[in-house]
């Protein structure tokens, strides 16, 4: 009798666990960028929208966002942040398609876009060199202050400083593209 107790009690507190959490998916997105969502520069012929993300579960302590997308696999040595999104409040679980892109104004109040990679504030999507597809890993991150101490042209290293020192959870996905 012992025993079922024990084990049904494991099941439950692995069932409430797992259902806690912190997740990012997106309606846009299967697991590879269609052309709606890749550059329409750097010899792509994309539309260059943002995808549509959403996110559940943030954890408790929460006082903001931050979303990010960078490309691992860039042949740059260090890789190429597309996007970077900071301060975004923590009653948003959401940024609309198209959030990423500046003239469009669909990011939250209070929303602030960091530098990409080509030195433009907003989204760079993908344009990856070759044959190879490339991981292009986004990511939300729960933060741990409402605002993070970044300059209105921070780069994506030092957006990335702050949103480590202030993270306390991460969801990332992973999707692919290749020309």
């Amino acid at each position: 009798m012992k025993k079922i107790f024990i084990l049904i009690y494991f099941i439950t507190f692995y069932k409430s666990v797992s259902a806690q959490t912190f997740t990012l998916a997106s309606k846009d997105l299967g697991g590879q960028f269609t052309n709606e969502f890749v550059a329409g520069n750097f010899g792509c012929n994309g539309k260059n929208l943002s995808p549509e993300l959403h996110w559940s579960n943030p954890p408790a302590g929460t006082k903001s966002y931050a979303v990010t997308m960078y490309d691992p696999d860039a042949p740059t040595g260090s890789g190429f942040w597309h996007w970077v999104v900071i301060n975004i409040p923590s009653a948003t679980l959401q940024l609309s398609q198209g959030a990423g892109n500046a003239d469009l104004k669909r990011l939250p109040a209070g929303s602030q876009h960091g530098q990409n990679d080509t030195g433009a504030q907003g989204y760079q999507g993908p344009c990856p060199d070759g044959v190879t597809p490339h991981r292009y890993l986004i990511t939300v991150y729960a933060l741990n202050t409402e605002t993070l101490p970044a300059p209105s042209n921070a780069t994506a290293a030092l957006a990335g400083f702050l949103l480590n020192k202030a993270s306390i959870a991460k969801a990332s996905l992973i999707v692919y593209c290749k020309k």
